[in-house]
C-alpha cells in the first residue's frame, strides 16, 4: 500500500505541549499542517505561525475535510468536548495522543478511530529530537493503522503498536520515570534554595544517574542511605527536614520502598 503523506490533510486540535513539539516535527519532515485548534488564542495563533498555516479556536470552525485529526488534549476536555469535535468528521480518521484513554473512547459514529502516543515528556520551550522516540499507535482497521504508521515513520524511528490495555500500562510506568522523578528534582531545588546553594550542583549528579540508566538495571543502579537502610544518615536528613512535615513523609516513604526492593 502506497501512501503518500503530503496529499493528507491533518488538522491538530489542540497546541499544548505533545502538539507542538508533533506539529513541528511534521513541519520539518514537509508534512503539511492544514489547520490548528486551540481555544487560547495565543497558542493557536503561535503554533500556526511556527507551521506555516491557518488557526482558530473556535472548534466550530474546525474544518471538515480534512483526512487526520489529531486531537492532543487533556483528557477530560477530550471527553467534554467529544460532540464538538468530531461534528461533521465522521468519516476522517480520528487520533487521540493520549496515554489514559483507549481507543474505544472515540463513540461509534465515528468508524475510522486511531491512538498516537509519543511516549516522552514535552516542553514548548525545548523542542525535542523525535528520531528515537518510542511512538505506540493504535487502530481499528488495517488500513488506518498502515497510515498511522507511515505517519509516525516520518519523524522517528521506533514505532510499534500497542493495546489500549498495554498504553495505559506504561504510561503509569512513565509517571513514575518521569513526573515523579521531576517532583524529586524540584523538592531538592526547594531545599538548595533555602541552603543558599544553586540547584546547578545536582546537574552532573543527575546525568551519571541517567547515563547508569542504559547500561545498568535501576535496581543494580541504586546508590544511597536507604540501600543499607543506614538509620544514623536516615535520622540525620529527616531532622533536617524537621520544618517541611510532608518532605520528611516522602523521605521515610521512599527510603522504605528502596529498602524493600
Amino acid at each position: 500500500m502506497s501512501i503518500n503523506m503530503e496529499e493528507n490533510k491533518i488538522v491538530f486540535i489542540g497546541a499544548g505541549n505533545l502538539a507542538t513539539n508533533l506539529a513541528k516535527a511534521f513541519y520539518d519532515k514537509h508534512i503539511k499542517i492544514s489547520q490548528i485548534y486551540s481555544r487560547t488564542e495565543d497558542s493557536a495563533r503561535s503554533l500556526a505561525e511556527a507551521v506555516k498555516t491557518d488557526y482558530t479556536t473556535t472548534l466550530e470552525d474546525v474544518i471538515n475535510d480534512a483526512d487526520i485529526y489529531i486531537v492532543s488534549l487533556k483528557d477530560d476536555a477530550l471527553i467534554d468536548l467529544m460532540p464538538r469535535i468530531i461534528a461533521g468528521k465522521e468519516n476522517a480518521l480520528m487520533a487521540h495522543t493520549s496515554g489514559s484513554l483507549p481507543l474505544d473512547i472515540w463513540p461509534d459514529s465515528i468508524k475510522r478511530k486511531g491512538v498516537f502516543y509519543p511516549l516522552q515528556t514535552f516542553s514548548k520551550q525545548r523542542i525535542v529530537d523525535f528520531r528515537n522516540i518510542h511512538t505506540f499507535i493504535e487502530s481499528n482497521n488495517s488500513a488506518d493503522y498502515l497510515l498511522l504508521e507511515k505517519l509516525a515513520s516520518s519523524v522517528t524511528n521506533e514505532v510499534s503498536e500497542l493495546s489500549s490495555e498495554k498504553r495505559r500500562q506504561i504510561h503509569l510506568a512513565a509517571v513514575f520515570a518521569c513526573n515523579f522523578t521531576n517532583h524529586m528534582y524540584a523538592l531538592a531545588e526547594k531545599l538548595l534554595k533555602q541552603y543558599d546553594m544553586p540547584f546547578s550542583y545536582m546537574l552532573p549528579l543527575i546525568e551519571e544517574t541517567e547515563k547508569k540508566a542504559h547500561v545498568l538495571s535501576p535496581r543494580e543502579a541504586q546508590t544511597g542511605p536507604a540501600v543499607r537502610y543506614d538509620e544514623k544518615v536516615i535520622n540525620k536528613h529527616l531532622e533536617l527536614l524537621s520544618n517541611e512535615p510532608e518532605m520528611q513523609e516522602i523521605y521515610q516513604l521512599i527510603s522504605k520502598s528502596i529498602h524493600k526492593l
